[in-house]
Parts: structure tokens; C-alpha cells; sequence
């Protein structure tokens, strides 16, 4: 691989500054517009369910075992697949009328957990911030029924209601600036970095003696052509 001469390359960019500074504007300016006029923004609502002691109904009032807590954790990551599941998705596509097919929804549904407890977290995500808190609340209500039919067991409560998200949690425009402003350099940067790399013209006499080992010993100047008058 060719050594590259950083000083050279430097001069080279400096030369070029101009073309930089207009791929920088163009991919900001194009940036700008996608994130103001054409990006969507998405809303995010959050409903919250804990597994408790079953006694046969909802929220049971018996005392819990360490063999009950035992079971809910083990049933975590079991019941996070069934939250998503098509039996429980599409009856709330149904419930709620949605325009939505199992696999828009079950991509829209996301399902985490902490480490070490009984709580389970649904998020959903929409470009309807009424309709995320609606979908939110209506799973926990289907998950909580189908529960009771799949394993006879009524050991799921909510904790939060669903609400109505304040912003739309994919839109920053000081984050999208900055990410296309550095987009800019790289793509302008880059690109006159690949010029430069495959340019095989000699720019200088020091790289005739440098790349040829040949001694310089006149430079004819460069002229600028004038305008007869």
C-alpha cells in the first residue's frame, strides 16, 4: 500500500474545502427536511402488570410463599411470549377495530423486564399517542383473560395504567443535526480522501523527488491567462 504524505494530504483538503462545505450543506439541508417534514413521529405509552399469589381470583389476598414468588419468575419470561403472541395480538386488533395486521402490531409491541422481579413492562409504540396508551391497556386486559384460560390461573394485576405520551420519542432535531452534520464530514472528507488516493497526477516538485528520486532543479511557475483588452 502506498504511504500517504499527511502534510499533502492536508494541502489537499485545504484546496478543496469548498467542495467539503457542499456536501456538508447538502446532506444537511436534505436531513433537515426529512426529519421536519417527512419522518413520522412515533409515540411510545407504557403500561405496567406484576405477577402476584393466585387464590383463585385477581389479586389474591392469601399470603405469598417463596414458592409463589418462585413461580411468577419462572413464568416471566413465558408470559413476555404470550403477551406477543398472535392468540393475544390479534384479539386486540379485533377488540379495538385496529388497521393493523398481527405482524405491524407484534412489531409495534415491545416487552422488557427487570432483573429479578415479577414486573413486566409493555410498550407500544404508534403514530396515534391515543391509540399507543389504548393498545397498551387493551393488551394488558386480553393477556390477563387468555391467562386464565391457558393455565387456570388469575395471577396477573396491573400496576400503571397506559397514558398518553407528551412527545414523540423519535424526533429530536438537535440530535438529528448533529448526526447529519457529522454525516457531512464523513461523506466529504471521504470523498476527497478517495480522489486524492487513486489522483496519480504530480502536484508538486517535491513529489517528483519523493515518488521518482529525481533531482528538481527549475520550476516553471504557474501563469494566470489575462483578457486582451
Amino acid at each position: 500500500m502506498e504511504e500517504i504524505n499527511l502534510k499533502e494530504l492536508f494541502d489537499y483538503i485545504k484546496e478543496r474545502i469548498l467542495v467539503v462545505t457542499i456536501i456538508l450543506l447538502g446532506v444537511l439541508v436534505l436531513g433537515s427536511i426529512y426529519s421536519i417534514f417527512l419522518k413520522t413521529p412515533m409515540y411510545r405509552s407504557n403500561a405496567t402488570i406484576v405477577l402476584v399469589n393466585d387464590d383463585g381470583s385477581a389479586g389474591g389476598n392469601s399470603a405469598i410463599t417463596q414458592s409463589d414468588l418462585n413461580m411468577n419468575k419462572s413464568l416471566v419470561t413465558t408470559y413476555s411470549d404470550i403477551i406477543k403472541s398472535r392468540r393475544v395480538l390479534e384479539k386486540v386488533i379485533k377488540n379495538l377495530n385496529l388497521d393493523y395486521t398481527y405482524g405491524n402490531l407484534h412489531s409495534n409491541v415491545t416487552i422488557s423486564n427487570t432483573t429479578n422481579t415479577e414486573i413486566i413492562k409493555i410498550a407500544v409504540s404508534d403514530p396515534d399517542k391515543a391509540l399507543a396508551a389504548d393498545i397498551a391497556n387493551e393488551i394488558v386486559k386480553v393477556f390477563g383473560e387468555e391467562i386464565k384460560e391457558i393455565y387456570k390461573l388469575s395471577n396477573v394485576s396491573s400496576v400503571d395504567k397506559a397514558v398518553e405520551a407528551d412527545s414523540a420519542y423519535n424526533v429530536n432535531i438537535f440530535k438529528d443535526l448533529a448526526i447529519y452534520i457529522l454525516v457531512g464530514l464523513v461523506v466529504g472528507l471521504g470523498s476527497i480522501f478517495v480522489v486524492y488516493y487513486f489522483d496519480t497526477t504530480i502536484k508538486s516538485a517535491e513529489m517528483i523527488e519523493n515518488k521518482l528520486g529525481l533531482p528538481v532543479y527549475g520550476i516553471v511557475p504557474r501563469a494566470k491567462h489575462r483578457e486582451k483588452k
